[in-house]
């Protein structure tokens, strides 16, 4: 049976290639914690380190089980809060996943705000995972509700969703561009120009699925910059260095340095969905996933 300290010293160490700082970080002396490292490789009979005067590394199969361990720790943390907040008599609080989308579009604040005036004592722990990992987490009942891009499958047999928002993609270009003078654009127009591709990092089709929804739409894009996020889309269009596609959501009002064109033959969006496990929900997450579903729609 794996020892949750043993862990916690691992990943210390792990994260900081330094056996002396990781002690100095964990409150303890040097030569106990080497020992813990060697007797918890000792019981997984598997090298974690590297080790040399200058310095202590992750071995590839010490990568591999680090990644592993911190999720272990994040659940097994999430578990002892869950217990906690049931000691006290708080209904087991909430625990929600999201994204990104769940909050510029105003969805998940919205929700909570209603949430804390009808159970203003409730306890909320919030997640910012990628959709996977809130699958995940809703599976080994570490999640109540999870804010997601895309579905669980229609037969998965654990999960429900909904859809909450479908937030359409608009052009966003620099104000000084002369196609920003134009009532309206074609896809000629827009084929060759430079652009911002707003990407999902986590996901390595994203630059691929950006690409084909464009030809599809009649125009090829030629990408010169990749942003993580729509804010830092935004900047680098104000900044002259291209056009982007940005959800509805995040350019409401926007007006600093960029013009802003609805394209009424792409039917491209950002889609936001509620996913919720199928067994034994309690009386508060039934009624807080009711109250995110109230404000589903369009943006």
């Amino acid at each position: 049976m794996l020892d949750l300290r043993q862990l916690r010293y691992f990943v210390a160490v792990a994260e900081a290639e330094h056996v002396g700082r990781a002690a100095e970080r964990l409150h303890m002396s040097q030569s106990p914690l080497s020992r813990q490292i060697a007797q918890l490789e000792k019981n997984l009979g598997l090298t974690l380190f590297e080790r040399s005067q200058q310095r202590i590394r992750l071995t590839s199969d010490g990568r591999v089980f680090l990644t592993e361990a911190q999720a272990l720790l994040r659940h097994a943390d999430r578990l002892e809060n869950l217990g906690r907040r049931l000691g006290r008599g708080e209904e087991g609080g909430l625990c929600v996943g999201y994204v990104a989308d769940a909050m510029h579009t105003g969805i998940l604040p919205a929700a909570l705000r209603t949430l804390r005036d009808r159970r203003p004592g409730i306890h909320v722990a919030l997640y910012d995972q990628e959709s996977a990992e809130q699958f995940e987490g809703l599976r080994q009942r570490s999640l109540d509700i999870a804010l997601v891009r895309t579905p669980p499958p229609e037969d998965d047999s654990d999960l429900n969703s909904a859809g909450l928002l479908r937030d359409p993609l608009l052009l966003v270009l620099p104000a000084g561009h002369p196609l920003a003078e134009r009532e309206e654009l074609t896809p000629d127009a827009l084929d060759g120009q430079p652009w911002i591709a707003v990407g999902d990092a986590p996901d390595p089709a994203w630059r691929d699925t950006f690409v084909a929804s464009c030809v599809a739409s009649g125009f090829t894009p030629d990408i010169r910059l990749d942003a993580a996020d729509p804010l830092t889309a935004l900047g680098l269009v104000a900044s002259g260095l291209g056009l982007a596609l940005i959800q509805k959501s995040m350019v409401r009002g926007t007006s600093d340095g960029v013009a802003v064109r609805e394209l009424p033959w792409y039917g491209g969006s950002v889609q936001l969905w509620a996913a919720w496990h199928r067994v034994d929900l309690r009386p508060v997450v039934a009624e807080f996933r009711e109250t995110v579903l109230i404000g589903r729609g369009e943006a």
